[in-house]
């Protein structure tokens, strides 16, 4: 039987800065705007609580790293978020209140280190899962950690089969290929990439897992940090950090909402998941259109803990 259309909204927005308490409270208020409009499922960009420290070196070099590249991480640290934790609850009060599906990045702090993360919430407010980024890019390996392949969910909801991509996961075929062959429909895609190029990347992904994809890229200007805040633009508080590039686009590659440059915004869009089964008529990279005598692909799903759990001060058993 045939699904009805279904409102989606992302938001377009910078956080506060290494301060979650008032970033949640400005979701608040993005998340009942968005709610307002009809939107079922609310996706915020990547690292929004927490935030993205755009143009920031942390003092490293090779072999050394600075004692203010120190205070740069202690601070970032800091304003970080447990899972779960108060934020964590916070979250969770936002997507009850409003009755939505509440998808949103944030830096997760676990023990001394920290995750680009992606939070989902359902609409009664229970928490369905996470995703941790398995690559960061380039200098992020350096205040992140790396997720493993326990954390790749694709949820199965009352509105469609939700997940989601971060940034330059994105660029990773094989990722996207396991949640094309877990039956994606609404793909997430949070990220700070706010490159031209960006979009046309989303495009492609929607086209070749026709599946809806909703990007949600964070616009921030230098204002929106402290102004103690020592990165490589500069002190103009004028100045654009990350100018957005959202949008939502259908499973046939056709932009339904976006892109916005250069100012917050919430992109809304009613979409229709009969759209997928009409995309794939043609193209099912996992199904039909896969060669399975020829290429595999295999996802290792189990956890990797880096931390020894038991308890402290027991040796385990000798061999």
């Amino acid at each position: 039987m045939p699904r009805p259309p279904v409102a989606v909204a992302v938001v377009q927005a910078a956080p506060v800065a290494f301060d979650p308490a008032a970033t949640i409270e400005k979701m608040q208020d993005l998340a009942k705007q968005a709610a307002d409009q009809g939107a079922k499922l609310v996706l915020f960009p990547e690292a929004f609580v927490g935030g993205y420290p755009k143009g920031l070196d942390f003092g490293a070099r090779l072999g050394s790293r600075s004692e203010a590249g120190r205070d740069d991480f202690r601070r970032y640290y800091d304003g970080a978020m447990d899972v779960p934790g108060p934020e964590f609850k916070r979250l969770s009060a936002i997507a009850k209140d409003n009755k939505i599906y509440l998808v949103t990045g944030v830096i997760e702090r676990d023990g001394g280190t920290l995750y680009c993360t992606v939070l989902f919430f359902a609409p009664d407010g229970n928490y369905l899962g996470k995703h941790r980024k398995v690559m960061p890019t380039a200098l992020e390996r350096l205040v992140w950690g790396f997720g493993d392949g326990s954390t790749l969910p694709v949820f199965d909801t009352d509105i469609g089969k939700l997940g989601a991509v971060i940034c330059w996961e994105n660029m990773m075929p094989l990722l996207r290929t396991a949640m094309y062959a877990d039956g994606i429909e609404l793909y997430c895609a949070p990220t700070v990439d706010d490159r031209d190029m960006w979009i046309s990347s989303m495009r492609h992904v929607a086209y070749e897992g026709r599946c809806f994809v909703l990007a949600a890229c964070q616009f921030a200007k230098r204002s929106d940090y402290p102004a103690d805040y020592d990165c490589i633009q500069g002190n103009d508080p004028e100045t654009i950090l990350i100018r957005g590039g959202s949008a939502i686009i259908s499973p046939m590659g056709e932009i339904l909402a976006g892109p916005v440059y250069g100012e917050e915004a919430i992109l809304t869009a009613e979409i229709d998941l009969g759209e997928i089964a009409r995309g794939k008529y043609d193209l099912d990279v996992t199904g039909h259109y896969a060669r399975p005598d020829v290429f595999r692909l295999q996802v290792d799903t189990e956890e990797k803990p880096a931390r020894i759990n038991r308890p402290i001060g027991v040796l385990p058993p000798e061999e």
